[in-house]
């Protein structure tokens, strides 16, 4: 099992710190058969454990760092033009980065140490070599080069976790040089699934805890996915939450490419607990339940875009220059970029879409009962979205806009409930999708044990983390 550095100098090593020998002992010892009885639980499955730490340069994101790495590895024949004996039989060095939020080709390029005007010339110019131009924060790209320095390939893995037949697999776009100058090719490779698990404790945002924990983005989303109708993401975490997870992560020769599901997820907010674990009876199709056996599927989201910060609660508002809109606000703002995806929280039948009076272009939708949700100040909706059309939960209806009596880019989104508004994100829970049948529920608490176990450990071992900082700071 993999642990941070900084969580054995930071966390549990406090040898500087001004108290007493037998506390410092009281402490490691707590420490210690935590973290035996963690690694006898966790190391046939778990591969990786992050710790959360409160630090200013422990909350860095680790996309603004720079990875790099020149690793030897073997490179089949046909990846690579004809060599002489020697050089073919030499291992290429693999020179890796991951792209960063506005990265550009050509500074992808400059941190490979790549300068070939030709090179990029053929990029631009090739139809088989367009997804580089794709650029996804966070996917690698490797480049290999001889003992010589004369590049030899580069891949850019810009589907890192796709099914193929039945196989887990990495697609790829690999340049190769050639005699007559480049070769641009897609290709596929089996990726390893490996599991790994990580802690954390919420200080500033979500967001900011699972990047000092080194969770993959695509991880922390499926987090606030999952618990998304119980926990409310986007407003409702407080300072001091705690989380537990278990994660895939897949691999290709040995390099994180991609990340699989969340396999099994507990968050303590406000001090209630939450939990999520993935439960496949057939090994092909599978949901999320609660610790007990209940499904997770919330008959309705809590919010209608992932990640946005709300600008404006439910309550009082005033805007001026719009006294119509003063006092009462029926519904919550959330704040996001013009074209930012609108999603339905629920399944249901689309009543109104259209412009609607202060409301701009608008969507009504009718739901089961007396139910009904508007989703306002639209740029525009989805294509093929008329009156009577029917939606499933999570389906796109819109993008953001700021149309109306708007003021800037936001979606009004309003919960009704007998055509009156109130708030969505504390309104009863609605009911859930079809429970486990007895014996799905046997075969469910058999399946989901060893998760269940496994979030246990990692719940002592943040508590023994918890008493030792305590004690320190006495």
């Amino acid at each position: 099992m993999r642990q941070e550095n900084n969580l054995a100098s930071s966390e549990v090593q406090s040898s500087q710190s001004p108290i007493s020998s037998e506390a410092d002992g009281n402490r490691q010892g707590i420490l210690r058969g935590v973290l035996i009885a963690s690694s006898l639980v966790l190391c046939v499955g778990a591969a990786a454990l992050g710790m959360v730490q409160p630090s200013g340069d422990a909350l860095t994101p680790p996309e603004q760092k720079l990875v790099q790495q020149i690793v030897p590895i073997p490179l089949s024949a046909e990846s690579f033009t004809q060599e002489s004996a020697e050089q073919q039989s030499a291992t290429p060095f693999v020179h890796e980065t991951r792209i960063r939020a506005g990265d550009s080709l050509a500074t992808v390029l400059k941190r490979l140490d790549i300068a070939d005007s030709d090179l990029l010339t053929f990029m631009a110019r090739d139809p088989n070599a367009r997804a580089v131009y794709k650029l996804y924060p966070g996917r690698s790209v490797q480049s290999a080069t001889n003992e010589q320095g004369r590049l030899l390939w580069i891949r850019y893995f810009h589907s890192p976790n796709v099914e193929s037949n039945g196989k887990s697999v990495a697609r790829l776009l690999q340049i190769s040089t050639t005699d007559n100058g480049f070769k641009a090719q897609e290709i596929e490779q089996l990726t390893d699934i490996h599991t790994e698990v990580a802690v954390g404790t919420i200080e500033r945002s979500l967001f900011a805890t699972t990047d000092a924990a080194g969770i993959p983005d695509g991880i922390t989303s499926q987090m606030a996915e999952v618990l998304g109708s119980k926990v409310d993401f986007l407003r409702g975490l407080k300072r001091g939450d705690q989380f537990r997870v278990v994660y895939e992560t897949r691999t290709n020769e040995g390099r994180t490419v991609g990340t699989g599901r969340v396999l099994a997820l507990e968050f303590i907010n406000n001090g209630r607990p939450y939990s999520a674990i993935w439960y496949s009876p057939d090994g092909k199709s599978g949901s999320y339940y609660d610790a007990d056996g209940d499904s997770l599927q919330g008959a309705f989201l809590r919010n209608a875009i992932k990640f946005s910060r709300i600008s404006s609660t439910f309550g009082l508002r005033t805007l001026a220059g719009n006294q119509a809109w003063s006092g009462h606000h029926p519904g919550i703002d959330y704040a996001a970029p013009s074209g930012t995806p609108i999603h339905a929280t629920a399944d249901g039948t689309v009543d109104h879409v259209g412009w609607k009076n202060g409301y701009g272009n608008t969507v009504v939708i009718k739901h089961h009962g007396k139910i009904s949700t508007l989703y306002a100040h639209q740029s525009r909706f989805a294509d093929g979205l008329t009156v009577g059309s029917r939606v499933s939960q999570g389906q796109l209806i819109g993008y953001v806009g700021s149309t109306g009596w708007s003021t800037g880019a936001h979606l009004h989104y309003e919960f009704r409930v007998a055509d009156k508004p109130i708030d969505p994100l504390t309104a009863v829970a609605m009911p859930q999708s079809m429970p486990l049948s007895t014996e799905q529920r046997e075969e469910f608490a058999q399946a989901v044990a060893p998760y269940k176990q496994q979030l246990q450990v990692l719940a002592k071992f943040q508590e023994a983390v918890s008493e030792s900082n305590s004690v320190a700071s006495r």
